[in-house]
């Protein structure tokens, strides 16, 4: 089965490790107001790395945001990941990194320590233009990302990335085709299961939405793609809570089960 397990490890909330980052005797907040006002206050994501001449494209989800408080949090590709931000002139440097433990596919990964290394090489000259940012290093390395507005929930197509129970998160197999649009005018959610379309009632009122009977086609795929249907289905009949974060979709059943999406572009 092509199921990449995610074990995150859970107290009151995700734990997060001290991540080597260059340091400096620089301030946070300390930019001119010409380095701030293009690059704070975006959330900007992340499309390729290039490093030694070799360009990296970035997994969904990867971005970075960095607050006029001068506090930096982001995604990896995997792990999110929070620093402290400090501007000189046209440069920003990121240190006292920390980072969530979790892990995923192997190319997920790669690109994961890629980034985190790039972004940790000291001082990062800050280069904008209608509406790309690039960072680079002193070495030549470097970040190239987008300015990117908020997904609304509905008219968005949520292209399912994990599954989630017991603290545990695994990716989708191999050739799963899942993803979600929910319709404000029909009151309905229509998508594909993993292998099965579906379609239901969906009413969304203060962060929940109440879920109908599912309505699917009868197609047979792979084992593995029919397990992820049927952990997919069990969202249906019920009510589940959600949270958008920029691009990224969560469902929460009521009995804790997780869905993990991300905004088509």
């Amino acid at each position: 089965m092509y199921w990449h397990k995610q074990r995150l490890t859970l107290t009151a909330a995700v734990v997060l490790v001290p991540l080597a980052a260059a340091c400096g005797n620089e301030h946070a907040g300390s930019a001119t107001a010409g380095a701030q006002r293009p690059v704070t206050g975006v959330h900007w994501t992340v499309d390729s790395v290039t490093v030694d001449g070799a360009d990296h494209r970035a997994p969904p989800g990867a971005h970075v945001e960095i607050g006029d408080d001068g506090r930096a949090e982001g995604n990896y590709g995997c792990n999110h990941f929070s620093a402290r931000a400090a501007f000189e002139g046209d440069r920003i440097r990121l240190r006292d990194t920390a980072v969530t433990e979790m892990a995923c596919g192997s190319r997920p990964m790669a690109f994961e320590r890629t980034l985190a290394r790039t972004l940790a090489a000291g001082p990062l000259t800050t280069k904008v233009k209608g509406g790309e940012l690039t960072l680079t290093t002193s070495d030549g390395d470097t970040v190239h990302l987008t300015e990117e507005p908020d997904a609304p929930l509905q008219g968005t197509r949520w292209n399912i990335t994990a599954l989630g129970s017991d603290g545990t998160a695994a990716s989708l197999p191999k050739g799963a085709d899942a993803h979600l649009t929910f319709d404000r005018r029909a009151g309905t959610v229509t998508g594909r299961l993993g292998c099965n379309q579906v379609t239901a009632r969906a009413t969304v009122r203060d962060a929940r939405i109440t879920l109908g009977s599912a309505r699917i086609t009868r197609m047979m795929c792979d084992a593995s793609l029919m397990h992820t249907e049927k952990s997919l289905l069990r969202l249906f009949g019920g009510t589940v809570a959600y949270r958008v974060e920029h691009r990224t979709l969560t469902l929460t059943s009521e009995n804790g089960e997780t869905v993990t999406a991300v905004a088509a572009r």
